[in-house]
């Protein structure tokens, strides 16, 4: 009678352990969930408002909030189908790893058009203009480049 209800209470306690772990992934899973959509929101948010500033505000904070979205456009394109690349294709992590270095640079050209939509000096902001198109130009182009190459192999190797 002592073994049954010991097989009882080891079951029950293995349940419960088994209860305790499911819980815990289902939440953990959620919260990606949750973090993932928050972020497409935000993002979404950020690029209508760069669009509406292209039209809204005349001069430099147009200008700007079109290299934004070039740029954003660009880099975010890119990082799609190169991941969705690399699943069928995993001989383009190097690829992928081009791409993160060249998103950093591409992060830091985006916190740096940011940091002047605040500028009050228009003037100043204006004078970096030419240097800030031809950084986000060679970045948006690198990104291209890479995009194109991930497509072409995936259609050459098809």
């Amino acid at each position: 009678m002592e073994a049954v209800v010991l097989i009882l209470v080891l079951i029950f306690v293995a349940f419960l352990a088994l209860g305790a772990y499911a819980t815990v992934k289902a939440v953990g899973a959620a919260k990606r969930g949750v973090d993932r959509k928050v972020e497409q929101a935000r993002r979404a948010v950020e690029d209508t408002t760069l669009r509406a500033r292209t039209f809204a505000q005349p001069g430099t904070a147009s200008e700007l909030a079109r290299l934004r979205l070039e740029l954003r456009g660009s880099m975010r394109a890119t990082q799609d189908a190169l991941r969705a690349a690399v699943g069928d294709d995993p001989t383009l992590k190097e690829s992928l790893g081009l791409f993160e270095r060249l998103s950093a640079h591409g992060h830091e050209l985006d916190a740096d058009l940011k940091r002047l939509e605040s500028e009050p000096d228009k003037a100043h902001v204006a004078s970096l203009l030419p240097g800030l198109r031809t950084r986000t130009g060679q970045i948006t182009a690198s990104a291209d480049a890479l995009r194109h190459a991930a497509r072409d192999r995936a259609s050459h190797f098809a």
